[in-house]
């Protein structure tokens, strides 16, 4: 019988957390962590092939079951590279607007700042959280350079309590559904990070 770890109704991160210390504790073998929502099974999918392990998911009644096989068969995990302030750029973005004060001109500094980062290297990725979030839905005012941006590369992801918190998920439209542990892993990875709030 394989270990499992219910996960269900847990708020982002804690699925992740909770299948980072069961790994922790497992020498090698298998688990199954069990998800109630796509967004959970995404991060713990994600979490766990990034660790090096094997993954098999398997929905059930709208729950997944995600088996975890860490050992042998399994790639090695990388550990994660030590802060650099002249690696890859990577923009930490908080706000739909860009700096304090008016808000439609904080709205048209940030089209600005979009375009004219397409004159630059294309950053290696776009974290959003808070109302930054805004910025990758349906109806942002620039959702084509964000677009553009990635189809040179940049990865795009946006704060899934963010957009559960502002009833936005469902009008994400560019870029993937990340947690709080990740963004973590990129501000204290290898990147320049640069915050815009």
């Amino acid at each position: 019988m394989l270990k499992e770890i219910n996960c269900r109704g847990l708020a982002c991160p804690q699925p992740v957390i909770n299948t980072k210390r069961a790994l922790e504790e497992l020498e090698q073998g298998s688990l199954v962590v069990l998800v109630d929502n796509p967004v959970a099974r995404e991060n713990v999918t994600r979490f766990a092939e990034n660790a090096g392990c094997r993954v098999q998911v398997e929905e059930k009644n709208g729950e997944f079951y995600i088996t975890v096989t860490k050992g042998e068969g399994t790639l090695p995990q990388t550990a994660p590279a030590a802060r650099n302030e002249t690696g890859p750029m990577v923009y930490l973005i908080a706000s739909n607007t860009f700096g304090s004060g008016a808000e439609d001109l904080g709205e048209t500094l940030m089209v600005s700042f979009f375009n004219s980062l397409l004159e630059k290297s294309a950053p290696r990725m776009l974290m959003l959280v808070n109302s930054g979030v805004r910025l990758v839905i349906q109806q942002s005012r620039v959702l084509e350079q964000i677009s553009k941006l990635r189809e040179r590369g940049t990865e795009v992801v946006a704060c899934g309590t963010c957009l559960d918190y502002y009833q936005l998920k469902d009008q994400l439209a560019v870029g993937r559904v990340t947690n709080m542990l990740e963004i973590l892993d990129h501000l204290t990875g290898d990147g320049k990070v640069v915050t815009l709030s």
